[in-house]
């Protein structure tokens, strides 16, 4: 791991490569986090950039370069590539620096929409998180 390499300048939200034990993986949880959601879909750019092995989410906040421009970003994790649901973290970048949720891939549309314009803030879908710490969802006509 590159301790000092910052974050790349991206135009969307950016989904982070951290592990690099499982290719094929990778692959999946990017074209789930990508795909249409009805007439919803999330606007991320994935990079996988070998310089950010092993990242944490309290290493991602000193690695934010200056008009980044983001106040989160989807790391894809070990635990991302090796759970059944493939829920990545979410790692807030501007109210509470490292704070982190996971979030099933389907469901990361929601988080990236309403996050990139500030529609809602990352507490309130941090604090809706199941009791495991993996934001499935709004329950039926919340949000």
């Amino acid at each position: 791991m590159d301790s000092t390499k910052q974050l790349p300048l991206t135009q969307q939200s950016l989904v982070l490569r951290t592990d690099f034990s499982d290719e094929s993986s990778w692959r999946s949880i990017c074209a789930a986090i990508q795909a249409p959601v009805g007439d919803f879909m999330a606007y991320v750019e994935c990079v996988s950039d070998p310089a950010f092995a092993g990242i944490t989410a309290s290493d991602v906040v000193s690695r934010v370069p200056k008009g980044w421009g983001h106040s989160f970003l989807f790391l894809v994790d070990g635990v991302a590539l090796s759970s059944p649901e493939r829920a990545v973290l979410v790692v807030d970048l501007y109210e509470e620096p490292g704070r982190s949720f996971r979030v099933v891939p389907h469901e990361a549309w929601g988080v990236e929409n309403n996050l990139s314009i500030a529609n809602m803030s990352f507490s309130e879908f941090a604090d809706a998180a199941d009791p495991d710490g993996v934001f499935r969802g709004f329950p039926d006509g919340v949000a």
